[in-house]
């Protein structure tokens, strides 16, 4: 019935699966509800207030995450990212909270403006790229703030 797994190659590995978020999807997954923060521009960075918009259901095993309180989703509008698979009508989900990695994508605040950019350094001096050559690297004024960090994505059919 799928409420309980085994770890393979363990004695005494039995174990109750993990009832995370809405409980068991197709096939017995665990499944977990994330919020959906609104939109953010994958294009030329612009003023976004955070806006809940709903949750979506994921199941944790297809997408290989693990979601936490800090997990969260924005709706892509633009064609910045395309260079990375990432379409404008794409669903990304983020962790907010720790540092990224150079090539990371990250949804960020620049000079007080929302997008979504590959997260690079040069020296000691941080900027962001879009992944089509028709936008320009983005290097903060004054400021540069990290608002979350790509882990996933859900592509409805069009």
């Amino acid at each position: 019935m799928g409420r309980l797994a085994m770890t393979p190659g363990k004695a005494r590995s039995v174990r109750p699966v993990p009832a995370e978020g809405s409980g068991a999807g197709a096939g017995g997954h665990a499944t977990v509800s994330i919020p959906i923060y609104g939109s953010i521009p994958a294009g030329f960075p612009a003023d976004r207030e955070p806006q809940a918009e709903g949750c979506i259901t994921v199941d944790v095993e297809e997408l290989q995450l693990r979601p936490s309180a800090r997990t969260f989703a924005l709706r892509v509008q633009g064609e910045s990212m395309i260079g990375v698979g990432i379409l404008d009508g794409d669903l990304v989900l983020l962790e907010h909270g720790g540092e990224p990695r150079h090539g990371q994508v990250v949804a960020a605040l620049i000079d007080g403006q929302s997008t979504l950019k590959t997260f690079l350094m040069k020296g000691r001096r941080a900027f962001l790229r879009a992944e089509n050559p028709k936008y320009p690297d983005l290097i903060p004024a004054e400021e540069l703030m990290i608002q979350g960090v790509f882990r996933a994505l859900i592509r409805k059919a069009r």
